[in-house]
């Protein structure tokens, strides 16, 4: 275990298990008690985006040809089939796991250790799950919002999961060994992620007079919409699934594909669209 992961892991856990303590007895909005905290998160975030991560994504995406990216996405979305199927057993979901265990078998060894999506074109579905969605699976249907340091939008519930999921030994550590390949590891899979949505940025900039509540409604949209929940953030009657295709957020695409089309004449469509982008980064 690297002292990298045992950092991510040990400051997602505490975010996601000790801010029952510190929700406002009145919140705002009913999903976001902890709203305080979370927009104090959010600007952290923003600033790292801003100085540090948005300038490493322009530059490695200037100097990158776009089939390099795809190998890059392809190559971690491979790891993320391995998670799946792990997390489809434990729904009691036995073929998609063998989909996803297939997928990877097929990747790993045709595909050029998952540089090459040849699963997809061959029939296997991209079904990506997580361990937030086992936790929903088996009854943890709503779940408190929450910002997570450089992760961006969660919930109490996914962060959980997702602090679970990087103390695991999982298969990254055929690829790294140490703090600094750890370091490395990580930092390309943010940096190769972050420049997929780089396109999203001035359209966030001129959406919403309050980017906070803009994402943190979209993202709850989101989340609703792929659990089969009632949206928790609107009234009426508009079906979110025909304003946006939005990809989960627990997977990344196989290629350097355009980031999910928005309908910008409707808001949710638009909120959700950013919430993918936010959250996949």
């Amino acid at each position: 275990m690297t002292c990298t992961r045992h950092a991510l892991r040990s400051g997602l856990l505490v975010a996601s298990l000790l801010l029952a303590g510190c929700a406002s007895p009145h919140p705002s909005t009913p999903q976001d008690p902890y709203e305080s905290f979370n927009r104090s998160m959010y600007a952290f975030n923003d600033k790292a985006d801003r100085w540090v991560i948005k300038p490493a994504a322009q530059g490695y995406r200037a100097i990158t040809p776009g089939p390099f990216r795809t190998a890059v996405s392809n190559f971690f979305d491979n790891f993320k089939d391995v998670y799946s199927a792990a997390n489809n057993l434990l729904q009691a979901e036995p073929e998609k796991a063998v989909n996803d265990i297939m997928r990877v078998a097929l990747n790993s060894t045709f595909g050029l250790f998952g540089l090459i999506d040849i699963a997809t074109p061959a029939g296997l579905k991209n079904n990506k799950t997580s361990l937030g969605d086992t936790f929903a699976h088996w009854g943890w249907k709503n779940s408190n919002y929450l910002v997570l340091p450089f992760f961006g939008p969660s919930t109490v519930r996914d962060g959980l999961g997702l602090g679970v999921s990087l103390g695991i030994n999982g298969p990254e550590h055929l690829v790294y060994h140490n703090s600094n390949e750890a370091i490395a590891f990580y930092g390309m899979y943010g940096v190769n992620t972050r420049a997929r949505y780089l396109d999203f940025d001035d359209s966030l900039a001129t959406a919403a007079i309050d980017p906070y509540t803009y994402l943190r409604d979209g993202f709850l949209q989101l989340r609703a919409r792929q659990l089969g929940l009632p949206n928790p953030t609107q009234s009426d009657d508009v079906n979110i699934d025909e304003l946006v295709n939005a990809p989960s957020t627990a997977s990344a695409p196989a290629g350097e594909a355009a980031p999910p089309a928005v309908d910008g004449s409707h808001p949710e469509a638009s909120a959700a669209a950013h919430a993918a982008a936010s959250a996949a980064q």
